[in-house]
């Protein structure tokens, strides 16, 4: 992909990072803080049933493209991150920078397991 036009992205997402803060008591605690709010396409790959913690759990599979963004050449980095859509929590597990062009990202991400 050479370019993206801006009817390509049509979903405003927040793109958030953990970080550790401590409560009243003193305790680290994780809490979450925005990188970036992006316009982003939002596709279903796969979906499936897992099990988490002892129960059925529904895992959907999803690829998000945004435009490249610096943020997302440090792959320890990117499998921190996790991206929010009206409710919705996708945890980020890779960032494929296509055709290394530095145009356009692919996050490959999760719906439906913990990330925050």
């Amino acid at each position: 992909m050479s370019s993206i036009s801006a009817g390509q992205l049509c979903q405003r997402v927040r793109i958030q990072l953990p970080t550790v803060a401590k409560d009243v008591l003193g305790a680290p605690t994780q809490t979450w803080t925005d990188l970036a709010i992006v316009w982003a396409d939002i596709q279903p790959i796969s979906g499936r049933e897992a099990r988490i913690a002892d129960r059925i759990a529904s895992v959907v599979s999803h690829q998000i493209t945004v435009r490249h963004r610096s943020e997302f050449n440090d792959p320890k980095s990117v499998a921190q991150m996790r991206v929010l859509y009206r409710g919705r929590v996708f945890a980020i597990h890779n960032a494929l920078n296509e055709d290394e062009a530095n145009v356009s990202v692919m996050l490959l991400a999760s719906e439906g397991v913990s990330n925050g």
